[in-house]
């Protein structure tokens, strides 16, 4: 957390390989997140490359309160995807087969991951928008519970209750779904 601390107060200063870092660092979780909320590749991307322009802008603003830097990262990134849906008037419908994530796995496990996920992204449909976004940033964008409360303006205990009921719900629509077929 020092070395964060010591990096952002570089990039505040104007030292452009600081901000870099912060990029290189913090853009996949994202744009993971990203992809998971509005579920098109090349706008998560977008994005994503939104939330840096933003944060690039905005960094003279931030406090370094003991809060990870990724918190006040995604607060911005959360703000811009409801930006997003309001202007696109609804919920995206663009299929799962547009989100990709790079890796190394071979292709057998990404196709089963790929079905894995647009089960679970098909089953998230149904569940409330702050459900969606505690398995955005727990899952998609790997942030740890206190993260995530500070990212959503929730207490821990929140979070914690948020995800255990969406999980839940996953599971009971996940596991009618199978019934159906």
């Amino acid at each position: 957390m020092q070395d964060e601390e010591r990096i952002v107060r570089r990039a505040q200063e104007g030292d452009e390989a600081a901000f870099t870092m912060l990029y290189e660092e913090h853009f996949d979780k994202v744009y993971r997140y990203m992809a998971l909320r509005v579920r098109d590749r090349s706008e998560a991307e977008d994005l994503a490359q939104q939330v840096f322009a933003k944060a690039f802008e905005a960094l003279g603003t931030f406090k370094w309160r003991g809060a990870p830097f990724a918190a006040w990262l995604f607060r911005i990134a959360r703000n811009q995807v409801v930006d997003w849906q309001r202007k696109a008037g609804k919920q995206s419908t663009t299929s799962i087969e547009n989100v990709t994530v790079l890796s190394e796995e071979n292709i057998e496990d990404r196709v089963e991951n790929k079905l894995a996920l647009q089960a679970v992204v098909e089953a998230s449909k149904h569940l409330t928008p702050a459900q969606r976004d505690v398995l955005a940033l727990r899952f998609g964008a790997e942030m740890s519970i206190m993260e995530t409360a500070r990212v959503m303006g929730k207490n821990e205990g929140a979070i914690k209750a948020l995800q255990h009921s969406a999980v839940n719900a996953l599971r009971r629509i996940l596991s009618q779904g199978k019934h159906e077929h």
